[in-house]
């Protein structure tokens, strides 16, 4: 009975391997052209990935503030009313701009982000490396209550500012 079980586990494993390794890769669709696309945009399709097998070692983008300062993706444009702003209503304003505004930091809108707190700026646009709500989020160290920042979130607002934090 043992033997069975075994040689079964065996097979499901093998035919999982093989489907995987022969399974044919299908192919986002290609971004239109455009007058600035990079060399990198237009390598050849039919090569496959590289894989960064070190990817396992590193921390996650939530905790590692240089990961969550990488560039944006070209051609993606951050929305500051549809990307931004329902992330910090959703959750900032509790303690930044609701009934109380702590260290004197509105993010109430976009003008209230840029003016700072009583330390000074908290968005450098252009520069999510020194931008303190940039190092903030991407620490975890803000909120402090409730849920933190989800690294698709943290990646947002990091390339909103890389973008140069634009009000639209």
């Amino acid at each position: 009975m043992k033997s069975t079980y075994v040689k079964i586990v065996l097979f499901v494993l093998m035919v999982g391997l093989f489907s995987a390794c022969g399974a044919p890769q299908t192919e986002a669709p290609a971004a239109p052209a455009t007058e600035t696309a990079s060399p990198a945009a237009e390598a050849p399709t039919d090569v496959p990935p590289v894989t960064d097998t070190s990817a396992a070692t590193e921390l996650p983008a939530a905790t590692d503030p240089v990961a969550a300062t990488q560039p944006p993706v070209q051609g993606a444009i951050v929305s500051f009313a549809n990307d931004i702003l329902p992330i910090i209503q959703s959750r900032c304003i509790g303690c930044h701009g609701g009934d109380r505004t702590e260290e004197g930091l509105d993010l109430k809108t976009h003008a209230s982000i840029l003016a700072g707190s009583e330390d000074g700026p908290v968005v450098i646009p252009g520069d999510a490396v020194n931008s303190l709500l940039v190092e903030m989020v991407a620490t975890q160290k803000m909120p402090k209550r409730g849920p933190k920042l989800t690294p698709p979130q943290v990646q947002l607002i990091t390339d909103w500012v890389n973008q140069g934090a634009l009000d639209n």
